[in-house]
């Protein structure tokens, strides 16, 4: 089966670099799905779940905001922030959730809700992103 080049970078510098016969990254227009030889494009990607498939395995990876870059022969994540599921620290996730949660329930007024909201949604991805992987 035919393969793509897949390369995820942050500003952090290079997270992955592979080859995969599917990708699946969620967008802001939604979830999309790219084989070798899919036409160029940019999209804006969400918190989410990049799955990279190659004979029949499929490798998670945690992506926090950025852009996906297509073209034909290479796929190129730029990302935020990015985490392949096993290299996730469990517990040091497990414990943002936990801080972003409380900070919100404090219902302060010196605190910005959106930056704790999108810190909350970036522990969930990756507990999610860590959880599956297991499966």
């Amino acid at each position: 089966m035919k393969t793509i080049k897949v390369n995820i970078v942050t500003p952090d510098g290079p997270v992955c670099e592979t080859d995969a016969n599917t990708i699946i990254a969620v967008t802001e227009a939604g979830e999309i799905g790219i084989l070798p030889g899919h036409v160029a494009m940019v999209a804006p990607l969400k918190i989410g779940s990049l799955r990279l498939i190659k004979d029949g395995v499929t490798e998670h990876v945690a992506v926090h905001g950025g852009f996906l870059e297509v073209r034909p022969d290479v796929v190129t994540v730029l990302a935020q922030s990015a985490e392949m599921a096993s290299t996730i620290d469990i517990a040091r996730a497990q414990a943002a959730a936990k801080r972003a949660e409380a900070t919100l329930r404090a219902k302060k007024d010196d605190y910005d809700y959106q930056v704790v909201e999108l810190e909350l949604k970036r522990a969930i991805n990756r507990i999610s992103v860590y959880e599956t992987r297991k499966k």
